[in-house]
């Protein structure tokens, strides 16, 4: 039994309207315990509204989502965020309490953590994403930098410790080094827990670091399922779903005609660490 499952589901917005659109169509999935799952589209894919119906925030037009073997619409809102939680695109946008404490205790309390854990918990939550609890516990979130924001928000769904992680764009107008610090922060938490993880992105560099197995949308359809290493190598799906082709791939692609062996290589480290060794200084990049 797949932990989430999407059978032949399709959904269509303002149905029976002059505004119509149908964002997905006759969708099957399924995502085991454990996975690192990539969604990537170009913008109206169908990639959101994928998400949304994992949440319980709507509900197929036709078809069923399965949660652990449950429909999705016997799920209630609270028991389910134990199991999925979502880190919206531009999450920040959506804070509310007065303190950096008071938001990210908000979920946990919500689902019925004791009062009397909730600052561990709160604790752990912001100790996870790189941010110090005692320093600003206190804080308004509004006040804080656009970097500390983001982390605050995947902190306040953290702190909820959910089975599965979905990220919608976690990264969207952040600095490269913002970047780079959420991607680590997120890798560890998710090894360190052993969950799930779903991340959505059009930002290809973003996903290869972080997933193995990618689900390529296009005109709310799936048209790749796959081993990341695969859509990689061969990627022109990559190219069908109208996304840019990473860097790293793109140097990867150089590399191999120029005759270096660097298959399978699919970061800096692994590349260089792949030249050394063909070169043979293994011995000089070990030290």
């Amino acid at each position: 039994m797949a932990l989430i499952s999407f059978v032949n589901v399709s959904y269509t917005y303002l149905k029976d309207t002059p505004l119509e659109k149908e964002a997905l169509d006759s969708i099957y999935l399924d995502i085991e315990k454990g996975e690192r799952v990539g969604i990537i589209g170009k913008t109206g894919s169908g990639k959101s509204t994928l998400i949304q119906l994992m949440g319980g925030l709507i509900y197929p037009t036709l078809g069923d989502v399965f949660i652990k073997g449950k429909n999705i619409k016997n799920w209630s809102s609270k028991e389910l965020c134990k199991v999925i939680g979502i880190v919206f695109q531009y999450p920040e946008y959506q804070f509310f309490a007065e303190t950096v404490f008071e938001e990210v205790a908000f979920g946990p309390h919500n689902i019925g953590i004791p009062e009397g854990k909730l600052e561990d918990c709160v604790k752990s939550a912001l100790e996870a994403v790189g941010l110090s609890f005692y320093e600003i516990r206190d804080r308004s979130p509004f006040h804080l930098s656009g970097g500390e924001k983001r982390r605050l928000a995947i902190a306040s769904i953290l702190a909820m410790e959910p089975e599965v992680l979905v990220l919608d764009e976690p990264t969207a107008n952040l600095d490269p080094k913002g970047k780079s610090e959420i991607m680590s922060y997120i890798d560890k938490w998710i090894t360190k827990n052993e969950r799930t993880l779903i991340l959505v992105s059009h930002d290809l560099d973003e996903v290869i670091r972080l997933v193995t197995r990618v689900v390529v949308l296009k005109n709310g359809q799936i048209i790749f399922d796959g081993p990341s290493e695969k859509l990689f190598i061969n990627y022109e799906k990559i190219e069908e779903a109208g996304l840019d082709i990473p860097e790293i791939v793109k140097i990867r692609k150089i590399l191999l005609e120029k005759g270096y062996p660097v298959e399978g290589a699919f970061t800096i480290h692994e590349i260089v660490e792949r030249i050394l060794a063909y070169k043979g200084y293994t011995a000089l990049w070990k030290c």
